[in-house]
C-alpha cells in the first residue's frame, strides 16, 4: 500500500475517531512461534501509534525478532466501526514514564483526584518504560456503510455482476 493510500484512509473523519480512542488491540508472533493479542492503551501522534509499555513485558523480546504487527482499533456498536492497521514497531527504551503513556488514559472517567492519584503510583511504580512505536505499512477502514469487508465487497460486485447479466438476458 503506497503512503498517500495510508495517510488517506488514517485522516477519514471515522478513522481519527478511532485514533482518539485509548485502547487498541495488537497482535504478534511471540517467541515460541504463537500469534499473541493483547489489548492495549496507545496514543496517535498524526504519523504513528505510540503503545507504552514495561521494560519487561513479555511481548518486548517478540516484537525485538519479528517487529511487524497488525493493530485493530473498534466500537462496540452496531454497525461498528473498525479500523485495521498493519505496522512495524520500533522499541525506544526511556527513562521515567513517557508522556504518551499519561496521556493515552484521557478518556477514562477519572476526578482530578483520582488521576493525581494515579500518576502519582505510576511513577513510584515505573524507573523507566518502553515506547513500542509502530508505524502503519498498511490501513484499511470499515465502516459498514461506505466501506466493508473485503470478503463482503467482493460478494456485492459478484451480486450485482448477476443481477446486471440477468438484466441483460430479460432484454
Amino acid at each position: 500500500m503506497e503512503r498517500h493510500e495510508i495517510t488517506e484512509v488514517l485522516h477519514r473523519p471515522i478513522s481519527q475517531e478511532l485514533l482518539a480512542r485509548d485502547l487498541l488491540r495488537m497482535a504478534y508472533v511471540a517467541k515460541d512461534g504463537t500469534p499473541r493479542t493483547v489489548p492495549v492503551g496507545f496514543t496517535w501522534n498524526g504519523a504513528e501509534i505510540v503503545v507504552c509499555t514495561a521494560t519487561n513485558a513479555p511481548k518486548l523480546p517478540a516484537l525485538r525478532h519479528r517487529p511487524d504487527v497488525a493493530l485493530t482499533i473498534d466500537t462496540e456498536v452496531h454497525p461498528p466501526k473498525i479500523l485495521l492497521i498493519r505496522g512495524r514497531a520500533e522499541l525506544d527504551v526511556v527513562d521515567g514514564i513517557p508522556d504518551e503513556y499519561l496521556s493515552m488514559n484521557g478518556t477514562y472517567s477519572m476526578t482530578p483526584e483520582q488521576r493525581a492519584e494515579w500518576e502519582a503510583g505510576v511513577r513510584a511504580l515505573y524507573d523507566g518504560m518502553v515506547r513500542i512505536v509502530i508505524t502503519p505499512t498498511w490501513a484499511k477502514l470499515i465502516d459498514f456503510e461506505t466501506t466493508l469487508p473485503t470478503a463482503v465487497e467482493e460478494l456485492v460486485r459478484r451480486k450485482a455482476a448477476r443481477e446486471r447479466a440477468s438484466a441483460g438476458q430479460g432484454s
